[in-house]
């Protein structure tokens, strides 16, 4: 993902969830995807896809289960 691409993105996903803490970090060797970041906490990656003509990003966040223990 380019500069701008990371940009907008970002912009969407603080816009749609509320939440300025999010940030999108560029990969090194790697220009498809960016890292989603929460502050400091890598919580998943987004990825470009362009297909059939179409852009769309795809946002892959896993939670482990030891997460979700109380």
């Amino acid at each position: 993902m380019n500069v701008s691409d990371t940009a907008k993105v970002q912009r969407y996903l603080r816009q749609r969830f509320g939440n300025h803490k999010l940030t999108l970090a560029r990969r090194e060797n790697k220009d498809d995807s960016a890292e989603l970041m929460l502050e400091d906490e890598f919580i998943g990656v987004v990825f470009r896809d362009d297909e059939d003509g179409e852009t769309c990003y795809h946002v892959q966040m896993t939670v482990l289960a030891e997460d979700l223990e109380d």
